[in-house]
């Protein structure tokens, strides 16, 4: 399974009504966390599972799903988290 499945897969814990997800890794080509094995993503999610959190509590929501994934798979994760009604 690759890292971007096993992200989605984890994600749905939250049961996402949409959820975009993009591998920029590419782009860090000479990075660090790219010289580490760790990739760098773009998500988009919306989900009712945010809903009455701030940002922080949204991003740590994510960051419990995702797991060790964290700290070994994923360098950086720039997240768009967003309830139904934000849309």
């Amino acid at each position: 399974m690759s890292v971007t499945d096993e992200i989605r897969r984890r994600l749905e814990v939250l049961a996402p009504l949409r959820l975009e997800l993009i591998d920029d890794s590419a782009l860090h080509a000479g990075h660090v966390g790219a010289r580490s094995g760790g990739g760098h993503y773009r998500l988009s999610i919306v989900s009712a599972a945010f809903a009455g959190k701030n940002t922080v509590a949204r991003h740590r929501l994510i960051y419990d799903a995702l797991g060790e994934m964290m700290r070994k798979e994923i360098h950086a994760l720039a997240i768009q988290a967003d309830t139904p009604q934000d849309h």
